[in-house]
């Protein structure tokens, strides 16, 4: 099943990702790192990649809502995408909060927002293999047809074509 939503001939939501997941996580570790050295440095360093890890992941929960609506209903794709999305938000919420309880406090947050710091990179873990069991192991937003000797996204071809040794280009047969 093809993305909704993309750049360059390739799906966005995958792309987008990525910066929101290490930012997040990174923040989490940074907490763990002003718990141990007792240096409000790294809350304050944790405070700034969450806020740039939610501007983020609200970009990439909009364009993966955008692509979930379009797998079809009743399939495995569409449970499993619900989950990895609706999980994805949970961990937006919990960024959220812990954002906005460290407003006052950047170099010393509360507990709670170190927590829900944790709980959300936790969480992560969980939604991210989710991610991949849609994209890798289920097609979600990979092109129709998808081979090996795909022509580029940027050829305008269907991925159904076969870029052959010589560089010609022809219609994959029917599997």
């Amino acid at each position: 099943m093809e993305s909704k939503v993309k750049s360059m001939g390739h799906p966005l939501h995958p792309m987008m990702v990525n910066f929101p997941l290490g930012l997040l996580v990174t923040a989490a570790i940074f907490d763990i790192v002003r718990l141990v050295t007792n240096n409000g440095y790294w809350s304050e360093i944790a405070f700034w990649m969450i806020t740039a890890g939610l501007i983020g992941g609200l970009l990439a929960a909009a364009i993966g809502t955008i692509d979930w609506l379009a797998i079809p209903a009743g399939t495995r794709a569409k449970k499993v995408g619900l989950v990895h999305g609706g999980g994805n938000y949970l961990i937006l919420l919990f960024f959220i909060v812990s954002w906005l309880l460290r407003l006052n406090a950047i170099g010393s947050p509360s507990i709670v927002a170190y927590v829900l710091s944790f709980l959300g990179a936790a969480l992560l873990g969980i939604t991210g293999w989710l991610g991949g069991e849609l994209t890798l192991r289920m097609g979600i937003g990979v092109d129709e047809g998808a081979n090996l000797n795909a022509p580029s996204s940027l050829s305008g071809l269907p991925a159904s074509h076969q870029v052959t040794s010589a560089g010609s280009v022809r219609e994959q047969a029917a599997k």
